[in-house]
């Protein structure tokens, strides 16, 4: 998708490409130590230390350079964030201690939030459902977590039914389907609900310095 097509809807109101970029770059910033991202030296230390790089469409160092220039298209049509399996072997082999791992997560978080995420990787969508999940029963539930996404590709659930069948008779994929609330949910809902609005503040003061 061009650069010029990037426009996202948050709340109602529509996004320019260049204010969406300026959104994503001071979440980062937000992260404890995330404005350390501009110290990167493009050395590669992350990319060598990672074990799903292979994966990915862009390195790590490509991806924050990318973010650094506005580039968010790069950015959010990669699936370099979703490859990531926060070993943290990268932020721990990074010479200039950039929380690489936990801009990944932000990357991802914003991607769901903003409705922009790779085409090339289904991980989104299991975020989503998963998120969903957590947020209603305030724990996961696998069974209703798989079955919700494979309802998203019929294909693929004809492929994966034999390891279904392995995972329900081995107790992963218990009955009932849908599980029940843990007791205390609607705190856990008011705990989240509460730190959005905190994050929410923090990045509005930041704008106004």
């Amino acid at each position: 998708m061009p650069r010029t097509e990037l426009v996202a809807k948050s709340r109602g109101d529509r996004l320019t490409p260049h204010q969406l970029s300026d959104i994503f770059l001071s979440h980062v910033y937000a992260l404890p130590d995330g404005e350390r991202i501009n110290l990167c030296i493009q050395c590669g230390t992350c990319s060598a230390s990672c074990p799903t790089s292979y994966t990915m469409d862009y390195s790590p160092r490509e991806i924050f350079a990318a973010l650094r220039a506005g580039m968010l298209d790069k950015v959010l049509h990669s699936n370099t964030a979703w490859m990531c399996t926060s070993c943290y072997s990268c932020t721990v082999r990074c010479p200039q201690k950039i929380k690489i791992t936990d801009i990944m997560y932000e990357l991802k978080r914003l991607g769901i939030k903003y409705g922009y995420t790779s085409p090339s990787t289904r991980a989104a969508a299991m975020a989503r459902i998963f998120i969903n999940i957590t947020n209603r029963l305030g724990r996961n539930n696998e069974t209703e977590l798989m079955m919700r996404y494979y309802m998203g590709q019929p294909g693929v659930a004809m492929r994966s039914a034999t390891r279904g069948m392995k995972m329900f008779f081995k107790g992963r994929l218990p009955i009932p389907f849908t599980g029940r609330p843990i007791k205390g949910v609607n705190e856990m809902r008011i705990i989240h609900e509460t730190l959005e609005r905190l994050e929410e503040k923090k990045l509005a003061e930041e704008d106004k310095r």
